[in-house]
């Protein structure tokens, strides 16, 4: 099975997120990912990951105000500036980190924009990203971000997603593809990931419609890492959900798919 994964921005979040990194051993995961690490010092997480032996596989380079409500960096024409140096800040972390991807959140529309210059300095800049991030080895990684949660998000399917990858034509640029997403836009998750495999670099996943851990909602996850474990996909598979009650009580998922892998 791929490497199995959990995310820190989303789970634990009952503790500051320099306690995460113990509970996810506990847990029995090897890996963890984090939307945005830089609240912490890269000496702090390096501290964490070598104490209880895990590895950092995934970061976003800094997204401006996207979190809190605005347009974010990537796609806004004028921003182009602030988003290297962000994607400069990520690299530091990434190398210094040994993470292995990072991932570029496209940013919205600006209500006042017109929707080509935004997609054209898309393009743009994740050429910049793919330039500068494969120097150093490091797989660039875009996802997209379902309407409903974040409207104008700049590449919110399928369709779109494949449209920026032949903009773009950078061989080392993937999808991140997150489940939860793709559900809320109506896609089927399980025949999205089995067409679309060879573009996708990182999976995540939570039930769909609440975002919570699997087995929550309506996707058939049985199915899907079935289908996974059986597949060449050999990159991470990330729990990246909201836990319907605490974190501690939302792992049942891990002992029923995945009993006899309590290392990730």
């Amino acid at each position: 099975m791929s490497k199995l994964v959990v995310n820190l921005s989303m789970i634990f979040t009952e503790v500051p997120l320099i306690e995460r990194f113990a509970l996810a051993r506990q847990h029995g995961f090897q890996h963890v990912e984090i939307q945005f690490p830089y609240e912490l010092s890269i000496e702090q997480i390096q501290t964490q990951l070598q104490l209880h032996a895990l590895s950092l596989c995934l970061i976003n380079v800094p997204a401006g105000d996207l979190m809190q409500g605005g347009d974010g960096l990537a796609g806004v024409p004028g921003k182009e500036l602030e988003f290297h140096r962000g994607l400069e800040q990520a690299i530091t972390y990434a190398k210094a980190l040994n993470v292995p991807s990072v991932n570029i959140l496209a940013g919205k529309q600006p209500a006042d924009a017109d929707l080509l210059p935004c997609l054209n300095t898309l393009a743009e800049n994740l050429k910049l990203a793919c330039s500068m991030l494969t120097e150093h080895q490091i797989q660039p990684v875009f996802e997209m971000i379902n309407g409903t949660d974040m409207p104008r998000f700049l590449v919110q399917n399928i369709a779109q997603a494949q449209e920026m990858l032949e903009a773009v034509k950078h061989p080392a640029l993937k999808m991140q593809f997150d489940c939860y997403h793709m559900a809320m836009m109506g896609e089927d998750v399980l025949s999205a990931l089995q067409e679309n495999l060879q573009d996708i670099g990182h999976i995540q996943f939570a039930d769909y419609p609440g975002r919570h851990e699997p087995d929550t909602g309506h996707l058939d996850y049985t199915a899907l890492f079935a289908w996974l474990a059986q597949s060449n996909y050999a990159g991470y598979v990330a729990a990246e959900y909201r836990p319907r009650l605490t974190s501690n009580q939302s792992f049942v998922w891990k002992d029923k798919f995945f009993p006899a892998q309590q290392n990730g």
